[in-house]
Formats: structure tokens, C-alpha cells, sequence
């Protein structure tokens, strides 16, 4: 499914584009920066400050996750391994969790990531020919309750319910009807096709298939996982009733979506303690940031149990790397319209939920924001930001990896962030509201490594 091969570093002149993770940031009035810019809610003279925040979030729709999906133990179990397995890449050297490391939140510490033929792990990870994958790795929390996964939402579930994705007519009813949760049983199926995050280029026999054939590509994986004694085991005490020879690769994508669901689902921080009805489980700083948060612009695109519209959004937030094969010399990332052909589109990706949000940077398609703080000052004249991005603060790889595009860019931005404007203590607010949204669950996840892979080969950690 690769779109375009990752350019080598000294090849590519970068990308301005826009992150997906669209935090549009609250437009401060031009006079007290505490007068709300939207008005959501009112309350009365006597209300208190906690009854003042839920009455915001309830008109803002930000209401608790929902408790997710029950997994089977053994259909966890399946996924478990083939998440962490690197027998589902081309050369046998990269996993999907190479790139969603539990150790760094279910992403990788990256601006970008770096696929198949690297080493190393996490912001040490080194490719010998300095090839990217085009956009950041997204983190895996909660993801069943998203509707559009990739940062341009190119595996979705539509307004009945039905997944759609890259792969068409290939993916068929059967291997539909056998997902689980929802777009995130279809997740697994595309990073394995791409010959630059998972398939290679050359070297093994799935580098040998065309591009465009998915059935060929997850036919062949389902071969390898089956001349493994151990794999047919899991495979049939998770899908019990069904002989492995019966099986497609849509048994192993939502295998690997069932462990995604049962590890990382995370809503038990202090905010969802709050919403409970806790009142002293948030600080006042909390408390007041959420406040804050919840009467400016932050909340019109942030809401919702995920704090994410599931929508996409132009954010003004400059891209690098080897882009997606858009614009002049084929280095530019046109996001959403990549998906829908329509011009609106272009520089539009989705919406980042925030759960979770200050451990997973960095931040935006790209990452081309380190820190959170960052990030949310973005948001402050985003158009100036990006007129101003300065590639010297980007890892010694990535600084010629900057492509001025920022007229074309500017000319479709998010109207919502027209006049915004953040003081600095607007932003520690918004700071310490962002850290109510963090599961301490999530900031350990090494119970979700497994000790080995049916593969024996190396698991990484």
C-alpha cells in the first residue's frame, strides 16, 4: 500500500504541511484573556468552579470512554505475538511494535519513524541509507473508539458501520465479517504491504509481489504463520471452530486490533475520576485549566470521550520528510485528499485525541513539534509559527528535510485559529489540564511485552 517510496535524507528538501493532531487552540479575547471566546455553557453567580467545568464539558460532549470491548484471552494472546513478531515483515528485522514501543508510549520517540532495514530502537533508531517513513507514529489508546485511523484517516468506519480502506474489493465481506472492533481490526492489515515500513523492497518473497495486491501479500504472511506449529495453535484456541487452513489475514489484523483493545485502552486519570464525580481528583491548576480549556477554541475541535472530533483539520503546522508524493518534486503530503481526491481537503489530518497526550510526543503528522508545550504555543499566530519554523531544532537527519510551503499552506488554514493569540499563562493552564488526561496505567506498559514470539525471533522492547 506504499503510497511512494521514503526518500533518503540528502534527497528530500522537506514538507510544510499540517498536523494531524489538531489541537485548535483557544482564541483569547482581545482584552482579559479570561473571557470565554465561546460561549458553551452558563452558569449562576453561586456555582462552584467543579460544577462550572462538568456543566462545560457536558455541552462540549466530553463525556467518559466508554468501557471497551471484551477481548478473549486467547484472541489477545494471538495478537500479543504477531504485534511484537517481526515474522510479518518482508526481511524478518522490524515488528509492528518497533515502531508503537510500550516503552515509549505505543510510538517510537520520533519526529518520524524508520521501517524495515534499520536499527537500533526509538530515538536511536538508524537507517544506513537515512530513509524515513513519511509521517510520525501515531500512539494506540483507545483507538476502538476512533472512527478514522492513519493521519488521514484512510481506514474508517462509515455512517452504517462498514470499514473502509485502501484495499478496496480485496478486502472482502468474509474477512470484514470477521473483525471485531471496528475499523482497528483493519489497522494490521497495511503496514505489512508497505515495502518501506514492514514488506522491503527486495530480499524475501513478499518484496516479489505487486504493490496493488493485497490478497497475494496477506496470502503469503498467512503461509509463513502457518508453517509454525505454535501459530496454528493460537490461531485456533482464538477463533475456536475455525481450522487455521480456513483462516485469512483478517483473523491475524483483528487479533492484533483484540490486543491493541485489551493493553491500551486507558480511562482511569484524574479527569476520568473527576467526571465520576470526584471532586478533589483534579488539583486547582487542573481544575482552572480545564476550565480554561473547556470555554476557549480547544474544545470545538478537541471533545468527545477521546477528546478528538474524528475529524480533519489544517493546523499551520510545518511538515518534513520525504512526503507523500504530493506537489513539486512529489515531496510534499497532501493528507486528507490523499484519501478523498477532493482540493478542500488538502493539508487536512486528523484530529489527535488527547488522552494520554504528554507522553507521546512528538507532536503532529510529522512530529515536527517536540514538546508539548510547544505544540500548544503553535497555536499562537500558527501562521507566523510556521513562517518562522527554524529545521535546526530537528534531529541532525531531518534538518534538510523542510520543504517551504508554507504560502500554500496558509491559504487554506483552519479559520478557527484566524487571531489566536496565547500569553503564557493561557499556556500553563492549558498545561496542567493536559496532564489531568494521563492514565498512570499508561505510563508503564511493560506488561504488555511478551517474553517471546513463536518466531524466536528477537522481540523488541
Amino acid at each position: 500500500m506504499t503510497r511512494r517510496p521514503s526518500l533518503t535524507v540528502a534527497l528530500i528538501a522537506g514538507v510544510v504541511s499540517l498536523s494531524a493532531c489538531d489541537d485548535h487552540v483557544p482564541t483569547p479575547p482581545p482584552t482579559p484573556i479570561t473571557a470565554p471566546t465561546s460561549r458553551v455553557a452558563t452558569t449562576s453567580p453561586s456555582s462552584t468552579l467543579p460544577q462550572t467545568v462538568r456543566q462545560l464539558a457536558a455541552a462540549r460532549g466530553i463525556v467518559p470512554l466508554a468501557t471497551p470491548p471484551q477481548v478473549r484471552p486467547a484472541l489477545a494472546k494471538l495478537g500479543q505475538a504477531l504485534a511484537f513478531d517481526k515474522i510479518l515483515s518482508g526481511n524478518r528485522d522490524i515488528a509492528c511494535t518497533t515502531c508503537h514501543l510500550p516503552a515509549f508510549a505505543t510510538g517510537d520517540g520520533r519526529s518520524l519513524s524508520i521501517g524495515q532495514g534499520a536499527t537500533g530502537l526509538g530515538p536511536a533508531r538508524v537507517h544506513p541509507t537515512g530513509v524515513f517513513i513519511p509521517r510520525n507514529a501515531p500512539p494506540l489508546f483507545n483507538l476502538s473508539a476512533m472512527r478514522h485511523l492513519f493521519w488521514d484517516g484512510r481506514v474508517a468506519a462509515d455512517a452504517a458501520g462498514n470499514v473502509t480502506t485502501p484495499a478496496g474489493a480485496q478486502l472482502t465481506p468474509a474477512m470484514t465479517r470477521v473483525f471485531e472492533f471496528g475499523p482497528v481490526s483493519a489497522l494490521g492489515m497495511f503496514p505489512v504491504t508497505n515495502r518501506f515500513e514492514m514488506r522491503a523492497g527486495s530480499g524475501n518473497e513478499l518484496a516479489l509481489i505487486a504493490d496493488d495486491d493485497f490478497q497475494g501479500i496477506w496470502a503469503a504472511l498467512m503461509k509463513r504463520l502457518g508453517a509454525i506449529g505454535e501459530y496454528r495453535g493460537l490461531f485456533e484456541a482464538a477463533y475456536p471452530g475455525t481450522r487455521f487452513d480456513d483462516m485469512t489475514f483478517a483473523h491475524a489484523s483483528n487479533a492484533i486490533a483484540g490486543f491493541i483493545v485489551d493493553q491500551f485502552s486507558t480511562r482511569n486519570s484524574p479527569w476520568d475520576r473527576f467526571l465520576a464525580g470526584n471532586d478533589a481528583a483534579l488539583t486547582m491548576p487542573q481544575l482552572d485549566g480545564a476550565q480554561t480549556f473547556l470555554t476557549l477554541k480547544c474544545s470545538i475541535c478537541h471533545n468527545g470521550a477521546t477528546f478528538s472530533d474524528d475529524d480533519f483539520h489544517n493546523v499551520a503546522v510545518a511538515q518534513i520528510g520525504p512526503g507523500e508524493g504530493n506537489g513539486v518534486g512529489l515531496r510534499d503530503d497532501f493528507g486528507r485528499m490523499n484519501v478523498t481526491g477532493l482540493p478542500a481537503d488538502q493539508y487536512r489530518f486528523r484530529t489527535s485525541p488527547l488522552r494520554n497526550v504528554e507522553l507521546t510526543g512528538p507532536y503532529g503528522h510529522d512530529g515536527a513539534i517536540a514538546s508539548l508545550r510547544e505544540f500548544i504555543e503553535h497555536y499562537s499566530e500558527s501562521d507566523l509559527k510556521l513562517l518562522a519554523f527554524d529545521p535546526t531544532r530537528l534531529e541532525p537527519a531531518l534538518r534538510l528535510a523542510f520543504l517551504n510551503n508554507s504560502a500554500d499552506v496558509l491559504l487554506q488554514r483552519d479559520t478557527l485559529l484566524t487571531g489566536v493569540v496565547l500569553t503564557d499563562a493561557l499556556v500553563d493552564k492549558l498545561m496542567a489540564y493536559m496532564s489531568a488526561l494521563t492514565d498512570d496505567a499508561a505510563r508503564d506498559l511493560s506488561r504488555s511485552v511478551p517474553v517471546r514470539v513463536p518466531s524466536g525471533l528477537k522481540v523488541d522492547r
